[in-house]
């Protein structure tokens, strides 16, 4: 669809793990208005990961977009993009309509068998080399795989998959589409470099006597691919016609949020869980990263995750009582090292690059006079630990980062600092770290023809700090020994818990 410059607003929304946000953005680059909305994801099992599409996805669409048409109107608006998180296994009937809630993304494990199977049936080496991954938590083929296993019922009436971004376009346009990023993040259903869905992979999904899924078209994050119907126009308080993008997964989208476009950029994303992207010269084929398409749909990007970052801090202030700020204060006056103490912090699981579900969360070395600062900064430190195993990982694939930028609601001054120093990495502050929603407006911005390049630049430059630098590499020696040295009794407690939750909900484990 050709669509003229024009002058307005530009509407950004994104869908997170634990909370949605809205922008306005004028053609400057300024925020005019926004918007955030927390939301709960469900975890009715161990390891289960879900959200309900109409409650939480739509209905925060509608309250963000009631509220920025209180605070500064819609009418203004020239393009919306939308971006959520992924990838998710979300069913539907043949006209969108949820059959379940949605299946997030790598932190939900529960797909564990059905990895293994689908591998078998594949061929390990065939899947890397198609869709550029193995296959762990985060792929989708296996999360359809166990949908149809224990919920024949549910799989033999689903037509649709979307992501949580595509669902949004769907509800917004009627249209069936997914953006190509987000395709090539859904393992092993898409096909790397051929840049279009992977046959076998369908085929390995179909059952005898059931239509199956019928495959969205494809498009470029940034494309624009329909417009605002009547009916959200009517709920959204939206113009009606105003074009719409294809969107795509909230990390990619932060990420140009703050410039991440050019080989060797790799955005660092502060957020519930830690996500990390670097657009590449080709793929970085390596068994403890993600290889995905790039921001145009036809480049390469290198992708990472962890699966707790910020969900521990607010598991730390919850259980204690105490705001962020407070405990961020508290923690800058524990010396760096946190006093001997190190975390795991693998509290559901691991991503990349171990791509363990059945890890689990230690503190090695906690003694009496450890505090709720040293807890806290610890937490800090155990995540910065694996920001440098997955940067060192990238470096092993051949996709070492030439530029760390930082973003997301945890991107304030004492956090970027220890991963600062942890990795050894100078990182950029960019001016506004508004997140996934300023990098959706800016793509709808891109797409009506305004120029973007002076858009947030970098506000400030962390350089490593040499002082704690020794003390850094002994202790993530310690992490990275403490995972293997406990590895087998960490899959041990695992099962242990798995097989208390089935007795907890009445099942056989």
């Amino acid at each position: 669809m050709s669509v003229p410059a024009s002058a307005g607003r530009f509407l950004g929304i994104d869908v997170g793990t634990a909370s949605s946000k809205a922008v306005l953005v004028a053609e400057d680059g300024t925020v005019v208005a926004s918007a955030t909305r927390p939301h709960e994801t469900a975890n009715p099992r161990p390891g289960f990961f879900e959200h309900d599409p109409e409650g939480v996805w739509w209905a925060d669409t509608v309250a963000l977009l009631r509220e920025l048409r209180e605070r500064a109107g819609l009418s203004a608006v020239a393009g919306v993009c939308v971006s959520g998180i992924g990838p998710v296994a979300l069913l539907t009937d043949a006209a969108g309509r949820p059959l379940r809630p949605a299946i997030l993304y790598g932190i939900d494990t529960r797909a564990g068998r059905e990895i293994g199977e689908l591998t078998a049936r594949l061929g390990a080496e065939r899947v890397a080399e198609a869709a550029g991954n193995p296959l762990t938590s985060q792929a989708i083929g296996p999360k359809l795989m166990w949908a149809r296993r224990h919920e024949p019922e549910t799989w033999a009436r689903a037509r649709r998959w979307y992501q949580a971004s595509s669902w949004l376009v769907h509800r917004l346009t009627g249209e069936y589409v997914m953006d190509r990023y987000s395709a090539s993040a859904s393992d092993p259903m898409y096909a790397l470099d051929a840049h279009d869905w992977w046959d076998p992979a369908w085929e390995a999904l179909r059952s005898e006597g059931a239509p199956g899924l019928e495959r969205p078209r494809l498009a470029a994050p940034g494309e624009v691919v329909g417009e605002v119907a009547p009916a959200a126009a009517d709920a959204l308080g939206l113009p009606a016609g105003v074009p719409v993008l294809a969107g795509t997964i909230d990390a990619l989208a932060e990420a140009y949020s703050v410039g991440v476009r050019d080989v060797g950029d790799m955005m660092v994303m502060y957020g519930s869980t830690m996500f990390f992207i670097q657009h590449a010269a080709a793929p970085a084929r390596h068994p403890g990263l993600w290889n995905n398409a790039s921001l145009t749909g036809r480049g390469f990007s290198v992708a990472a995750g962890m699966a707790t970052s910020g969900l521990v801090t607010g598991w730390l202030r919850d259980l204690t009582g105490v705001g962020y700020a407070e405990l961020a204060a508290e923690a800058e006056r524990v010396a760096p090292g946190s006093d001997g103490l190190v975390l795991l912090p693998y509290f559901a699981g691991e991503r990349t690059p171990i791509a363990d579900p059945d890890a689990r969360g230690v503190w090695a070395g906690l003694t009496l006079r450890h505090t709720r600062a040293h807890l806290y900064r610890s937490i800090l430190e155990g995540v910065a630990f694996g920001v440098r195993h997955n940067i060192e990982a990238m470096a092993e694939a051949g996709a070492d980062p030439a530029r760390l930028v930082a973003v997301g609601g945890g991107a304030t001054a004492l956090w970027p600092r220890i991963v600062t120093d942890v990795t050894g990495r100078p990182q950029d502050l960019p001016s506004t770290t508004v997140g996934a929603s300023y990098g959706d407006a800016r793509l709808v911005a891109d797409a009506l023809g305004v120029d973007t390049s002076t858009w947030n630049p970098v506000k400030e430059r962390l350089e490593p700090d040499p002082v704690p630098r020794d003390r850094y590499d002994e202790l993530y020696g310690v992490y990275r020994r403490t995972y293997q040295a406990l590895r087998a009794d960490l899959h041990l407690l695992a099962e242990i818990q798995t097989g208390a939750a089935g007795r907890q909900n009445g099942q056989q484990s």
